[in-house]
């Protein structure tokens, strides 16, 4: 696991640790303590990974077209 503090990982990294997070557990080769461990840091990375991709959705805009079909400016997409 990473040393990284999790709220500090970008969406990638957290991703990733998550993919190993849960291969271990899937694996099953861990003691009980060392799966709850695990278990946590898996909620964790989710959580992270979750909220990376709730800043990057509303960073995603739509143009807005004048009546020529010109670009006027951008607008917030709804429903992400």
């Amino acid at each position: 696991m990473s040393d990284t503090a999790i709220e500090e990982m970008s969406f990638e990294a957290a991703m990733a640790e998550l993919e190993k997070v849960l291969g271990q557990l899937e694996r099953g080769d861990v003691a009980l303590e060392e799966s709850i461990a695990l278990y946590e840091r898996g909620a964790a990375l989710k959580a992270r990974c979750e909220t990376k991709l709730k800043e990057a959705e509303e960073k995603v805009a739509a143009i807005t077209l004048d009546g020529d079909g010109n670009p006027t400016g951008l607008k917030p997409v709804e429903g992400l």
